[in-house]
């Protein structure tokens, strides 16, 4: 065989091998259910009447986000450098607990009272009791925030661990809200251990047909678009604007991504969901506020992605625009996403509060916060206790 002979030989197991590995990613991506759905033509077709999507995809007004392809994803652990927000050495351990983080133990008695309270289950999963409706933020529950169970960012260990049970232990849920479609704020395990206790599902829109493929029935779910609101037993449930993106496949941006305003006759609350700071968050509580607490975002930033998500400061800023009598800083707690110590995010939002005299509560992960109290609830600290120095 001529040496020519020979390289073409290679050439066409290489092509064939090329094509067997890309039939094989579209096999994965069209039948692996924790991807989700795609949105239909129609479905497309229906969103080109709205100012915030074109082309196919949905966008951010006035600003131009980052975003993370499904693949970075995936190999976000290596993205990850052990480097603070101002570009200081960190030490390696620093960007997860050291030990099992401390956390109260699940006061059920409590949350199926009549009393109006909110539940933080370590990064941005809330369950909430409004005028004895009990509404589930952003639901994952499960040990690892990814497609796959061999990839991607694993849930903190938590003392006691109180993820074990969570699931079993869950009252019956009025609604179900998500803010957007990634691994960490929608998760597919969650979804399916859930759905036959949950009434209803509000989310942004094209988020359906990840429901839909998970077996949820489409009359189930109301999908909403920036500044639309619905009633649901007795509350108002409104989407607001966020800066931020969306995908769990290869293509971004093809389901819309929010914050949430709920409105009871005693309780106003909202809840940003991700993103980068805007003008949005005046217009917001200008529209919906004052509220009585805002559960806002200020973690997970870095220097790669500063349109993406808050810095702490700017949590508190957008705090301040949102007329928020009472804030909670959320998405931290659970997650090592970005490359800042995991506790630094609390630790600036207080100091930045204090400048701004702004009431800011940081409860234990599975505490429950009575929301008709006036919320001066003292600091704890609980992220600065001695672990333990086993895992």
């Amino acid at each position: 065989m001529t040496k020519m002979k020979k390289v073409k030989k290679i050439i066409i197991y290489v092509l064939i091998f090329l094509l067997i590995v890309c039939i094989g990613i579209v096999l994965f991506l069209d039948v692996y259910p924790t991807l989700g759905g795609k949105p239909s033509k129609e479905q497309r077709v229906l969103f080109e009447q709205y100012d915030n999507y074109a082309n196919g995809r949905f966008f951010n007004e006035g600003s131009e986000s980052s975003e993370l392809s499904f693949w970075d994803f995936l190999d976000l652990d290596s993205k990850i450098a052990p480097v603070s927000n101002e570009g200081n050495a960190v030490a390696a351990n620093e960007l997860e607990p050291i030990a099992p983080i401390p956390v109260s133990e699940i006061d059920w008695n409590v949350i199926n009272s009549d009393e109006d309270s909110l539940t933080w289950f370590g990064h941005s999963t809330f369950l909430i009791s409004i005028d004895s409706k009990k509404l589930l933020i952003d639901p994952v529950l499960g040990p690892i925030a990814s497609p796959v169970s061999f990839a991607g960012p694993k849930r903190y260990p938590y003392n006691p661990d109180i993820m074990e049970t969570i699931l079993d232990d869950m009252p019956s849920i009025d609604a179900v809200l998500i803010t957007h479609d990634h691994y960490d704020h929608l998760d597919y395990t969650s979804i399916l251990e859930l759905k036959s206790k949950v009434a209803h599902f509000f989310v942004p829109l094209g988020v359906s047909v990840h429901l839909i493929r998970w077996g949820i029935p489409s009359e189930r779910i109301t999908e909403l678009n920036w500044w639309e609101e619905t009633e649901h037993q007795g509350l108002t449930v409104a989407l607001t604007p966020a800066r931020h993106f969306s995908g769990r496949q290869l293509n971004t941006n093809s389901t819309l991504w929010g914050g949430w305003v709920i409105l009871s006759n005693n309780i106003r609350l909202f809840i940003s969901g991700d993103g980068g700071y805007g003008t949005h968050f005046n217009e917001i509580g200008t529209k919906y506020g004052p509220f009585d607490m805002a559960l806002i975002e200020g973690a997970q930033y870095d220097r790669e992605w500063p349109d993406m998500h808050m810095t702490p400061e700017e949590a508190i800023q957008a705090n301040l625009d949102l007329g928020g009598k009472n804030m909670m800083l959320m998405h931290w707690g659970a997650f090592t996403l970005a490359n800042h110590d995991w506790k630094e995010p609390i630790e600036r939002a207080i100091i930045e509060a204090k400048k701004k005299d702004v009431n800011i509560i940081a409860p234990e992960i599975g505490e429950t916060v009575r929301l008709d109290s006036d919320l001066q609830i003292p600091l704890s600290l609980w992220w600065e206790l001695d672990f333990d120095n086993t895992r």
